[in-house]
């Protein structure tokens, strides 16, 4: 064992020491097999022999979790913005620029890679294939936007929060800056589908191939008359569903795509990425159900961009 090896402590239950210690720790019992057959687990101190060790339920147990020896998912020493922390997720302010977990072309900075430098993550059924190496991850931000993201630390958590997503007991709302012409006053309810571009196949249209239901509110918070005629708005957006790209398409649908976005809009040299930030998720606890109100503050890049173009901030920006 390694000195950087994360530990885990369990006072022990009656039963299996693979189905026992799978139950404790949150992950699968395969894995934990692994661990038992390497020698990372110890009960009472000694080595574990075998999987199907019988356990009275007296014992403690102690696994010396070993790190992936895969190198294109390994633990980096990278700084995070902590929004939440418990023994079953990990809620974090996912900074501008960072991919959400490791992918053919991207293998190091990602988050999941940070959040191996401190914890464990679990291998929960996909959790490895040709769309990259996803431990954990439930939900994604793109590359370039900002804020709140959830990430499960156990099999058991990572299954609670993915049902979350997928029967819409979340409630997610977005910071944009929207940079085309807008035209609404009120909040402005898309029900609009999204599919894959027909041509452009690293972009999503209204439509397209495959397409699937998608909602988004969009409500304005202010609007401001630029020089060049055109009406510029600092929205927030609450997306119903989750789709890829939702936000940025459905403001596209708008005439107004995000600012800085360079795939659906145009590169700016106000705002160096696009400018979008989840600032707040709501979410049930993956074990106690209670609601997690998660909030990750409005970023300045954003801030000070929208004030560059002349805007004003909404005082209660923060409750909004």
């Amino acid at each position: 064992m390694t000195s950087d090896t994360p530990t885990l402590v369990f006072s022990a239950a009656p039963g299996r020491l693979d189905a026992v210690l799978s139950g404790l720790s949150g992950h699968s019992r395969s894995q934990v097999a692994g661990w038992i057959a390497g020698g990372f687990v110890l009960v009472d101190g000694q080595p574990a022999l075998k999987a199907s060790l019988k356990l009275r339920g007296t014992e403690t147990l102690r696994v010396d979790v070993p790190r992936p020896p895969d190198s294109h998912v390994a633990p980096e020493d990278i700084p995070l913005d902590i929004l939440f922390e418990d023994e079953h997720l990990i809620a974090v302010n996912k900074p501008p620029g960072m991919v959400t977990h490791p992918a053919p072309g991207v293998t190091t900075g990602t988050l999941v890679n940070a959040l191996l430098g401190r914890t464990v993550l679990p291998e929960q059924e996909g959790f490895d294939g040709p769309d990259g190496f996803r431990p954990g991850i439930v939900h994604r931000l793109d590359k370039d936007t900002s804020g709140v993201i959830v990430v499960a630390k156990t099999v058991q958590a990572h299954a609670k929060l993915a049902a979350a997503f997928k029967n819409r007991d979340t409630r997610k709302t977005y910071l944009a800056i929207a940079a085309g012409t807008w035209k609404a006053d009120a909040p402005v309810q898309v029900d609009a589908p999204i599919g894959r571009h027909p041509i452009q196949r690293q972009r999503m249209t209204v439509g397209g191939a495959q397409f699937r239901d998608a909602q988004t509110l969009v409500t304005p918070l202010s609007a401001h008359r630029d020089g060049h005629g055109r009406t510029l708005a600092l929205v927030r957006a609450q997306p119903r569903t989750g789709r890829t790209h939702q936000i940025r398409v459905h403001l596209l649908h708008l005439g107004s795509p995000l600012l800085g976005d360079p795939v659906y809009g145009r590169l700016s040299e106000i705002m160096p990425r696009h400018a979008l930030h989840a600032q707040f998720l709501d979410i049930p606890h993956p074990v106690t159900r209670d609601m997690l109100h998660l909030h990750a503050p409005a970023p300045d890049d954003l801030l000070q961009a929208w004030i560059a173009l002349g805007g004003n901030l909404p005082l209660n920006l923060e409750e909004l």
